[in-house]
């Protein structure tokens, strides 16, 4: 009777470790969905580290990756609300090419005879005319979805077809190039970044954004009388997003510019030439800072407004939703707006980094843009889904198809490999939800 005593009053080293885990999440209220993504990353960064024979994590593929991955992840962050409310939205790669060959042909061919060659509010009407345009074709298309009752899928089906047309027909397949020098800044670049200074800079400024966000968090709790986390759950949540900051400014200040333009440069301004060469660090490029600032936003809409609680309750149940009181066409009119917004950002992004609006161009990007979402913890089914998620999806896929090339696998296996893992993604979803249940 002693010994059962004791057998059932003792806990397995084993027990302790996950309950402490669990504990230890719980207090600091992390998204376990979220680590396995971390964890999957970083998984896949060491498996293609090694078979590229240690060319993938290094400054410059690093910081080329950060590059690449900023369109599809801006995209990546209206994709969250319009799978939430339970639509889908096909023809983002078209709006994409679209709204680039628009803001390529005003200022290539329109806005020089009008305000000159390299004017400085050159780049300025490009930027706002293709946003113009992008809100305006994700209106319609949201209007047609809330109003005449087309399946989401239908309209942005035909949208994907209709936008990629109407890109060849704007100036009849001809590629348009060259951009504006201040429009190229948004592509990245040895010019299209802020330098080492102003990325410290920066990395200060996310660091003390991120200590304001910790307090203002625990102020709000105590207010409303919410359970407060502990303190040293606070301390580590502030030296964790700390040490992300300022590990990825120190990795992009790791990345010097080519020693040709280098050279230039030092010519240019009467800077003597060293033996060892001159470094000079890129920092943060400029179309990630972009990505960057539209996902803090797409956040804030999402978590601190009134239309991202009305998204997230329509996706939840729409039926409820419209019972109470929520004007559900309205909202779906909105998302699918804003979408076409953010595509526009996309292809300003894309056509500055390419230097030419071309008719190729966002080809594929609406499955890997929908794939970063669903990677990113967005359910199909509606309710559930993270802005943050979403972009560390839209890095995950980035990073597949960075690695992959390094590695020197074809493209026809690439497309196998997404298609691959989007599938999975959905899978790995079901059992989530039918566990959570």
């Amino acid at each position: 009777m002693a010994d059962m005593t004791q057998s059932n009053s003792t806990t397995s080293p084993k027990t302790e470790k996950t309950g402490s885990i669990s504990r230890f999440i719980s207090a600091t209220e992390l998204d376990t969905r979220l680590l396995g993504m971390v964890g999957a990353l970083l998984l896949i960064w060491i498996g293609f580290h090694i078979l590229s024979g240690g060319l993938f994590l290094t400054p410059r593929n690093l910081w080329n990756l950060s590059v690449q991955t900023a369109s599809v992840a801006v995209m990546a962050t209206g994709m969250v609300l319009v799978i939430v409310t339970r639509n889908i939205d096909l023809s983002v790669g078209s709006i994409l090419g679209f709204s680039g060959m628009i803001m390529g042909v005003m200022q290539a061919e329109i806005l020089p005879q009008i305000l000159g060659f390299e004017h400085w509010a050159t780049w300025i009407v490009t930027l706002l005319v293709g946003i113009l345009v992008g809100g305006a074709i994700g209106m319609l298309q949201g209007s047609i979805i809330a109003f005449l009752n087309v399946p989401s899928f239908i309209v942005t089906l035909g949208g994907l077809l209709v936008w990629r047309g109407g890109t060849w027909f704007v100036t009849s397949g001809r590629t348009v190039a060259p951009m504006d020098s201040t429009f190229r800044l948004m592509g990245g670049g040895t010019s299209g970044s802020i330098g080492a200074t102003w990325s410290w800079i920066a990395a200060i400024v996310a660091c003390v954004a991120i200590v304001a966000a910790i307090l203002n968090s625990r102020h709000q709790r105590r207010r409303f009388g919410f359970p407060l986390r502990p303190v040293w759950a606070e301390y580590f949540l502030v030296a964790l997003g700390c040490f992300v900051v300022v590990g990825f400014v120190a990795v992009v200040n790791s990345y010097p510019w080519p020693i040709n333009i280098a050279r230039n440069y030092a010519d240019a301004n009467g800077i003597a030439w060293p033996d060892g060469g001159l470094f000079i660090p890129h920092g943060i490029a400029i179309p990630v800072l972009m990505a960057l600032a539209v996902g803090a936003v797409m956040t804030f809409i999402a978590t601190r407004l009134r239309f991202g609680r009305y998204v997230f309750a329509i996706g939840g149940n729409p039926e409820a939703a419209e019972l109470a009181g929520i004007k559900t066409r309205w909202v779906t009119v909105k998302i699918f707006t804003l979408m076409g917004v953010l595509c526009a950002i996309a292809a300003a992004i894309s056509t500055a980094r390419l230097n030419a609006a071309t008719n190729a161009q966002g080809e594929l990007d609406e499955l890997y843009t929908i794939a970063a979402a669903v990677i990113g913890g967005t359910s199909l089914a509606g309710g559930v889904g993270t802005i943050a998620g979403a972009m560390l999806g839209a890095l995950v896929m980035q990073s597949l198809q960075s690695g992959m090339v390094l590695v020197g696998i074809d493209t026809p296996f690439q497309r196998i490999v997404v298609g691959v893992v989007l599938v999975v993604a959905v899978w790995l979803d079901t059992i989530y939800r039918a566990r959570a249940k």
